[in-house]
């Protein structure tokens, strides 16, 4: 079982930046591909970005913003610049754990944290 606390959510005005942490339990973190999704009212989940010993992003993100992961501290961050209103959504975090092949895909998941609210205003 594994466990994922997401924090580092709030408001902040378009061109801003929020960086987001994702602290998980498990004695094999390094191992786990690290995903970022969120989701927006009336929106299914998508996909943002993702880590394992690679990043991959979405194309609505790229170019700014940044995964990263300290495997010491079982921790991965996402870090947010040039925010735009349509980034406003909740923001979750995901971890997929036997196969360590990065996924854009929700079902590829195992476990996922409760999610923290980001909002962009104009």
């Amino acid at each position: 079982q594994v466990q994922l606390v997401e924090s580092g959510g709030g408001l902040v005005q378009a061109g801003g930046s929020l960086r987001l942490s994702c602290a998980a339990s498990g004695r094999t973190f390094s191992t786990y591909v690290m995903g970022w999704f969120r989701q927006a009212p009336g929106k299914e989940r998508e996909f943002v970005a993702a880590i394992s010993r690679s990043t991959y992003y979405a194309d609505s993100v790229k170019g700014r913003f940044t995964v990263s992961r300290d495997n010491a501290k079982n921790t991965v961050y996402l870090q947010m610049n040039s925010l735009k209103p349509e980034d406003t959504a909740v923001y979750y975090c995901a971890a997929r754990v036997n196969i360590v092949v990065i996924s854009t895909r929700v079902s590829a998941y195992d476990y996922w944290g409760p999610g923290t609210q980001v909002t962009v205003s104009s």
